[in-house]
């Protein structure tokens, strides 16, 4: 988990800062943290006055639409190397995963996922908890 959030450290996000691990018998297979495409500004956010058709009372701070979640860069980068997601575990730090997200971490065959602080949409917790994903809310020290 320490390994997680030393990348999450390297996100240019303001808001929310993830980092993720995969590992697998002790080997770290995949690391991702949340941040924009590859080439692309690395701004997370933009300051606006209005979201979801609504006029904010002072500017605010808006994840852009194409910002990639930590868990989808790590999965990325696994899929284009000769390893496999399949029985491996994934760290993230600190939030769970939501439900995009879950998606691909159940369809690369991860088996445990490990979390300090649940996202604020349980979704993605639920739906790998069903398919038998081990959920692990921990403490970091």
């Amino acid at each position: 988990m320490k390994v997680a959030r030393e990348y999450s450290k390297l996100s240019y996000a303001v808001r929310k800062k993830v980092g993720c691990v995969i590992v697998r018998d002790d080997r770290i297979l995949s690391i991702g943290y949340n941040g924009t495409p590859a080439g692309w500004d690395n701004a997370c956010e933009d300051r606006v006055l209005w979201d979801k058709g609504k006029q904010l009372p002072e500017p605010t701070l808006v994840t852009k639409p194409e910002v990639l979640h930590a868990e989808i860069n790590a999965i990325a980068k696994l899929a284009s190397s000769t390893e496999s997601g399949k029985g491996a575990s994934m760290f993230l730090y600190p939030y769970s995963p939501c439900m995009e997200c879950s998606k691909l971490i159940y369809q690369v065959g991860i088996v445990a996922v490990y979390f300090v602080e649940p996202y604020r949409i349980n979704d993605g917790p639920k739906f790998l908890q069903k398919a038998g994903v081990e959920m692990h809310r921990i403490d970091i020290i």
